[in-house]
């Protein structure tokens, strides 16, 4: 059966960016596992990090398909999924197809290598989209290869480049992201825009952040506190961009433990940060554009707000979009 590689591909990238922003220290990864006629077993992604890389997920939700063997499902430990399936696998991958954003790692860290348990279990073929940059985790596709596996790479590399950009801006220098959100006359005030589940993305994205960016006025008005607490999360530090440098302290932000808050009225401070989501709207947006890598924008359906983003003219290439239970979900770098 001939396989259409783009269409598998873009299930794996599709799901990766679920977890942009939540993966961080480690990158966005998502992968696709296909059976010889061509069913989909697994699309699976990297969730967090210290949690099983996307192709391990994968293969064990393959491995269940493929076997109804229910005990694999109780393994959340990657070294533990991957001791089961090199014992248990049985030749059941032979004629599998696997699709993966970026090459399986070829070292042995916090999880083992992905690269040595892709090239054990039999499978017949491994697409690749983006090559593994990081001196200590490349090589993975020659591993693979060297078993006796069909490696095809650069598949929809442009596409995988810019699910993995975050992760190589942060290992580089820092990455820097702007999110908004907003009804769909455009406006961003009168309260809260987005749905319970868009919320608690976001709180999920400030656990794993290093800083949070926000202007003076914002803070006044909305008195928020910029936690992480419907996850369970740590909450980041804060930087308030701000001329007037006197604030009421008993605004909740302030009261965060473990945390540090500065007011400035640059952005010198954070050099210091590697992984930075800005929070505003109009005047935030056109004061850090020329540094700010991604956009992610929440659209919510609904109108009745007064203020947005009138006289900002821009345009901008989507890089992904999404729908949870409410609220249109888009990933984008100025076009």
């Amino acid at each position: 059966m001939v396989v259409d590689s783009h269409f598998f591909m873009n299930l794996a990238l599709r799901e990766a960016w679920k977890y942009q922003g939540l993966t961080y220290p480690n990158p966005a990864v998502g992968c696709a596992v296909v059976a010889q006629n061509g069913a989909i077993l697994a699309i699976e992604a990297h969730r967090k990090a210290g949690a099983p890389h996307a192709e391990v997920e994968a293969l064990k939700a393959a491995y269940h398909k493929l076997t109804c063997d229910e005990i694999i499902l109780n393994l959340t430990n990657s070294a533990d999924i991957h001791t089961y399936l090199l014992q248990n696998h049985n030749n059941c991958f032979n004629g599998v197809t696997v699709f993966t954003t970026l090459e399986p790692c070829s070292h042995i860290g916090k999880t083992p290598s992905c690269a040595n348990l892709l090239s054990k279990l039999g499978i017949k073929k491994l697409f690749v989209g983006s090559n593994d940059s990081h001196v200590v985790a490349s090589g993975g596709s020659q591993i693979v290869k060297n078993a006796g596996v069909e490696v095809q790479e650069h598949l929809m590399e442009k596409e995988c480049d810019a699910l993995l950009k975050p992760f190589k801006l942060s290992q580089e220098k820092q990455f820097v992201f702007f999110k908004w959100a907003q009804r769909l006359d455009g406006s961003v005030d009168g309260g809260v825009i987005s749905s319970q589940s868009s919320r608690k993305l976001v709180h999920a994205m400030r656990d794993v952040c290093d800083l949070l960016v926000i202007g003076g006025n914002t803070v006044r008005i909305d008195r928020p506190t910029l936690d992480a607490r419907l996850v369970s999360g740590k909450a980041p530090d804060v930087l308030i961009l701000s001329r007037r440098k006197e604030f009421d302290t008993t605004i909740p932000l302030f009261s965060v433990p473990d945390r540090e808050v500065m007011i400035a009225d640059s952005f010198e401070a954070i050099k210091g940060y590697k992984n930075i989501m800005i929070e505003g709207g109009r005047e935030m947006f056109e004061l850090s554009k020329e540094f700010v890598d991604y956009y992610l924008c929440f659209v919510s359906p609904q109108m009745g707000g007064e203020v947005g983003f009138g006289g900002v003219h821009e345009r901008f290439e989507i890089l992904n979009i999404a729908q949870d239970e409410q609220d249109i979900i888009m990933w984008m770098k100025r076009g």
